[in-house]
């Protein structure tokens, strides 16, 4: 199979469940001629030491991280965000065209962006060495990783350096020499090195509340010679979880600043789960238990009592932990709502603010955001925020089954030799829509098409390969 068909196969999963693959003529026309905003009356922070620490191949950089000392281990966080909406304003054919989709969409052999690449790649991305207009979120940092004091303004920003999350692992860990983009920027080591520890801080606070700490095995196509040549696993490492956590920290202060400053906002919420019951017999299964009423605190020192007692398969508990959380959703909230937290991060107040150029939930934050610091009323109605939240959620699931699907074609693909094997796997899945199962090695997901009877999510089972289905993402199973 080579990256063509597989670039055909998603560009037919996106229209069939309602997104679009291509952008209008009128979106197109519209970023062509856009220029650079014009930079005029707002703070000038091209000298601070911004850097970018994202994947090898991403184009579309979102945000920039700079960390100052204050006093006594006391730390200042600045996230700048690419403003996104000083080049696509509401209502026109580029926000249409966003709105409608509402995500970029990530596949093996085609990445499908919410915005078309002049824009998203060029004039609305944090560049190295280029001038850009930012939002930039500001916040205090306390030696116990407490986030105190918070303000958002708008900055002319540069980007000093554009990192890579392998590389910046590697030489945190102390595997790797520092990023050659690293040593050309004077100070961005010190700089790194300061933020890694303030997101450490940021990080144990979390768990202190219950945050919980995850561990996957997802694997994704390799791609050589324009043809699916394999699978590779993504594994977590230090340089995410510093962007993760300092990213988390930003949306709280974002949705905390828009509360006081008495506008709405859209959160992302992940509801206590449903299926706390299973969550307990998992836990009785090894050993553990688990209290009668969800906790996120109590489930979170039992994943931290299981990473230590069993790190082997300490993915394949996070895995079934993660499926009976249930999904996030997005929802319009104007003030404190304890039903509107979430349950995962062990944080009632969260948005999603820091990557507009991928995401219109982040678009919409932003554009609440300066109006916020215009002192302005809302751009948006409460029920239009309404609607909007209720149809991003619909459309990031919609992209989240085409990524999904196009992950398993690509699998599909490599395992088509290997029917008849035999495979360890773990159960993902157990609804009316059947069974499903991951395989430890590799780590691909499939459906058990005979003898899934009576099964349920975390269980273990040997499951052998009857077929696979390329073009539809098929992987079928049986029970042996």
């Amino acid at each position: 199979m080579d990256t063509r068909d597989l670039a055909d196969l998603a560009r037919e999963a996106m229209l069939e469940r309602g997104l679009e693959p291509d952008f209008p003529p009128a979106a197109i026309a519209q970023a062509q001629r856009l220029k650079p905003p014009v930079i005029d009356h707002i703070a000038d922070q091209r000298h601070l030491p911004w850097c970018s620490i994202d994947n090898d191949d991403s184009r579309d950089l979102d945000q920039l991280t700079v960390a100052e000392p204050v006093d006594d281990g006391v730390a200042r966080i600045l996230v700048a965000i690419a403003d996104v909406d000083a080049l696509v304003a509401m209502g026109t054919p580029l926000d249409q065209h966003a709105k409608h989709n509402t995500s970029s969409v990530y596949t093996p052999a085609q990445i499908f962006p919410m915005l078309p690449e002049r824009l998203s790649t060029d004039l609305t991305s944090l560049n190295p060495d280029e001038d850009r207009v930012a939002i930039v979120i500001s916040f205090i940092v306390d030696t116990h990783g407490t986030v105190g004091s918070g303000s958002v303004s708008r900055a002319i920003v540069r980007n000093q350096a554009k990192l890579a999350y392998e590389s910046v692992a590697a030489w945190l860990d102390g595997d790797g020499p520092v990023p050659p983009e690293m040593a050309k920027a004077g100070g961005i080591d010190d700089q790194v090195r300061m933020q890694d520890g303030i997101a450490q801080r940021l990080r144990g606070r979390r768990h202190e509340a219950g945050a919980l700490d995850f561990e996957s095995n997802e694997a994704r196509p390799v791609l050589a010679g324009g043809r699916v040549a394999g699978l590779s696993r993504i594994t977590k490492n230090r340089a995410r979880a510093l962007i993760e956590d300092l990213m988390i920290a930003a949306n709280g202060v974002t949705a905390r600043y828009l509360e006081a400053k008495g506008l709405p906002s859209i959160r992302r919420v992940v509801r206590s789960p449903k299926r706390w019951d299973r969550l307990q017999a998992l836990a009785r299964e090894v050993g553990d238990q688990l209290p009668p009423e969800p906790d996120p605190k109590a489930l979170a020192e039992f994943l931290t009592r299981r990473r230590h007692a069993d790190p082997l398969r300490f993915p394949d508990l996070s895995l079934s932990v993660i499926k009976l959380l249930g999904r996030g959703e997005y929802v319009r909230t104007r003030s404190h709502d304890d039903e509107a937290g979430h349950f995962g991060l062990a944080v009632s107040d969260y948005v999603h603010s820091t990557a507009p150029n991928r995401r219109y939930p982040d678009l919409i934050t932003q554009r609440l955001l300066k109006a916020a610091i215009a002192g302005k009323a809302s751009p948006y109605a409460n029920d239009e925020l309404d609607a909007l939240a209720n149809h991003c959620t619909k459309q990031e699931d919609a992209a989240d089954k085409v990524e999904r699907q196009m992950r398993k074609s690509a699998a599909a693909f490599v395992l088509s030799s290997r029917i008849g094997e035999r495979f360890d796997a773990i159960v993902t899945g157990a609804s009316a829509k059947g069974i499903f199962v991951r395989t430890l090695e590799p780590p691909v997901e499939g459906k058990v098409v005979r003898g899934g009877e009576g099964l349920d999510v975390g269980q273990r089972l040997h499951v052998t390969l009857v077929r696979t289905v390329v073009e539809r993402g098929f992987i079928d199973f049986e029970r042996s």
